[in-house]
């Protein structure tokens, strides 16, 4: 075949090529029932880890993370992922959750994806949601500088 007779099927695909970049994806195309009934899925997840945050009984010993971190005070899920002193390295929330329910709690670890850990992450982010769009607006509390108090010493253990 002579590069003449390819030369309009070439065209053809790069039109529809085009074409379909330019179309929307169905996966952005969502409704307000879909917002609110994944707002109102979020909150119940956040509603769970609010349990498991003030629970003695996530650990061994009696401590709950509400102990050091009363409604996910000194948290700031939105900082992560970032270097730790306590495990000497750059981390994710969960990891720094799960040091938490190791040391001061002295629980077990969590993974990643169990529900419990999804929950007490949801309670975190839940948390540090801005009061209103003008809080939104001004940006993060000065807290996030990291100048806040220092948490009780139980939450500044060392590391094992």
């Amino acid at each position: 075949m002579s590069l003449t007779h390819r030369l309009p099927a070439r065209l053809v695909l790069a039109f529809a090529l085009a074409f379909t970049a330019a179309t929307p994806a169905a996966a952005d195309e969502f409704t307000a029932a879909d917002v609110q009934r994944w707002q109102a899925q979020y909150e119940a997840v956040a509603q769970q880890g609010r349990a498991l945050w003030t629970d003695g009984n996530l650990g061994k010993n009696g401590v709950a993370c509400a102990q050091c971190h009363p409604n996910a005070a000194n948290v700031h899920p939105e900082t992560y992922p970032k270097f730790q002193t306590q495990l000497g390295r750059v981390v994710s929330l969960w990891e720094m959750v799960n040091w938490c329910l190791q040391n001061p709690l002295e629980g077990d670890k969590l993974a990643a994806d169990d529900p419990k850990m999804v929950a007490l992450l949801s309670y975190a982010t839940w948390e540090r949601r801005p009061a209103s769009t003008e809080a939104a607006a001004r940006g993060p509390p000065a807290a996030v500088s990291g100048r806040g108090p220092l948490p009780p010493p139980a939450c500044r253990a060392a590391p094992p």
